[in-house]
């Protein structure tokens, strides 16, 4: 009668699936909590520190179970296999940031005027935890070598008109005014501070468009602050040329309606 050999199960193997589908259910979870505002933006940084150290781990212990599988003979290759490719899962976001935060510049402040940027004016929209402002020669140089396209508009019409197509496009993209600085007709320069939240994971900036009265025609500048984080992955001007170009198309479409509304001559 031929002995009976009983293959042992590979501990890490078993160890490194749970750990990975910890580490993912945990960003689902803190990702929610932070998209739906139950979770502070430091404390979502901790928690997403906290994942990637989770699903390195379960990726450390897939290959070790490998090893044993492959060495010894153990049990648990399933196991393994679905501990790496959760973990890279989960770990593939990090690795794009990671990417990111390498090829742009470290700047979280971006304006489309780099001399003199708007003014964030809103009492009690920053706190102490939240990044400073800046305005330094150094940041600025940043900012004009790598995003050049970061630039502000100048439309023929009144700051009124151009205001109006300002308001739509913040609604169209589902921000929040938080303040409004200046009249159209009273005031030369009109001040829009706005909240803009990333549609996924729900970073938050501050946001301000400024529009100036030239007389025949209005300029608008922008400008957009991360809350958190020291780099800003390129969200900011992203956001400000996405802004811009929806706000030339907007000022566009309505053009050729003011215009047949004239009077024939």
């Amino acid at each position: 009668m031929r002995p009976h050999i009983r293959r042992r199960r590979s501990i890490s193997a078993t160890w490194s699936v749970r750990i990975a589908f910890l580490s993912a259910i945990l960003f689902v979870l803190s990702g929610l909590g932070h998209r739906f505002e139950r979770i502070e933006t430091p404390e979502f940084l901790w928690l997403l520190a906290i994942v990637a150290g989770l699903a390195l781990l379960a990726l450390l212990l897939a290959f070790n179970g490998f090893t044993s599988v492959w060495r010894r003979g153990d049990r648990g290759f399933p196991s393994a296999f679905w501990g790496v490719v959760i973990a890279l899962i989960v770990l593939a976001p990090f690795a794009t940031t990671l990417y990111q935060a390498l090829a742009l510049p470290t700047i979280y402040d971006v304006s489309t005027d780099i001399t003199d940027p708007p003014d964030l004016f809103a009492a009690g929209q920053r706190t102490e935890r939240m990044n400073p402002l800046v305005n330094d020669r150094g940041s600025r140089a940043l900012q004009s070598t790598a995003y050049p396209q970061v630039t502000g508009r100048r439309y023929d019409g009144s700051p009124d008109r151009i205001l109006s197509a300002v308001t739509k496009v913040i609604g169209n993209n589902d921000w929040k005014i938080a303040s409004q600085k200046g009249e159209p007709g009273v005031d030369e320069e009109i001040l829009l501070e706005v909240v803009a939240r990333t549609w996924l994971l729900g970073f938050t900036s501050d946001v301000v468009i400024r529009l100036s009265d030239e007389g025949d025609t209005t300029y608008v500048d922008m400008r957009s602050v991360s809350r958190y984080g020291i780099h800003d992955l390129g969200e900011n001007a992203d956001r400000i040329t996405a802004f811009m170009t929806a706000l030339d198309a907007e000022v566009q479409s309505v053009q050729p309606e003011e215009e047949t509304a004239e009077p024939a001559q």
